[in-house]
């Protein structure tokens, strides 16, 4: 499984502190160990560049992607694997996101039922 992170632009102090820097490294180690004691191997994907700007909370979920081509899921925003957040706090929301990919993919709609969550990531869903 792969945890991708894209640029951001315009983004709010409070969402971009947790998703950069030690915070960030410290949050990906402890997410990473708890999934390999279950065999799952978590790895930090490259941005390539790709940069989402960043107007509500939606769309910094949107820049935050999970990749699991073994269960069929080849980059999809954390946004729609998780729909609304209930609490605004990205790293729980990831968190949310990566375990439900991890032990259910299964309940992750397909592209194709084009759900209407995500405004600007391209991802299609």
């Amino acid at each position: 499984m792969r945890l991708t992170c894209y640029g951001r632009t315009q983004s709010r102090p409070e969402w971009e502190s947790p998703l950069t820097g030690v915070t960030f490294d410290l949050f990906f180690a402890e997410l990473a160990q708890e999934l390999e004691r279950f065999g799952i191997t978590l790895q930090q994907g490259v941005a390539c560049g790709e940069v989402i700007e960043v107007k509500s909370y939606g769309d910094l979920l949107n820049s935050v992607r999970i990749a699991s081509p073994s269960d069929g899921i080849s980059n999809v925003c954390v946004g729609h694997v998780i729909g609304q957040s209930p609490h605004l706090d990205p790293l729980e929301d990831i968190r949310r996101a990566v375990n439900r990919i991890a032990f259910a993919p299964e309940t992750v709609a397909p592209d194709s039922e084009n759900r209407k969550v995500c405004h600007n990531c391209g991802c299609g869903c």
